[in-house]
C-alpha cells in the first residue's frame, strides 16, 4: 500500500460524482420472465429480461434464453442512460410476446 502523499495520477479515483453525472441509480427494477411450451414440438423454452445497474452506476440490460431447466445463454448489453435500455427491454418484450412467450411467476 503506498501511504506517500505522491501519487503518479492527477486522476483521483475517490472524486465525488458531480451532481449532473448521468451515474445515477434506476428509478425502478425491470424484470421480465416468459416461457414458450409446446408438448407436441418438444418445446420448452424460457426468456428472462432485467435491468441492473452496473457497479459504476450505468444502466445494464441482461438477456436470459434457453430450455427450461436448463442455465441457458446470458447477453448483456451496457447504456448511457436508462432511458435507452428500457427502449430495448421493451423491443424485446414486444417480439418474444408476439413469438409466443408467455408471462409466468418468478422468485425473485
Amino acid at each position: 500500500m503506498n501511504r506517500t502523499e505522491l501519487t503518479d495520477s492527477k486522476v483521483s479515483l475517490d472524486a465525488e460524482i458531480g451532481t449532473g453525472n448521468a451515474l445515477t441509480m434506476l428509478t425502478q427494477p425491470y424484470y421480465f420472465y416468459a416461457e414458450r411450451t409446446d408438448r407436441t414440438k418438444n418445446m420448452a423454452r424460457f426468456y428472462a429480461l432485467s435491468i441492473e445497474p452496473t457497479l459504476f452506476g450505468t444502466p445494464c440490460l441482461t438477456r436470459t434464453w434457453g430450455r427450461i431447466g436448463a442455465r441457458g445463454q446470458s447477453k448483456i448489453h451496457v447504456f448511457a442512460r436508462e432511458e435507452e435500455a428500457v427502449s430495448l427491454f421493451l423491443e424485446l418484450l414486444r417480439q418474444k410476446s408476439s413469438r409466443g412467450y408467455r408471462p409466468k411467476g418468478h422468485s425473485r
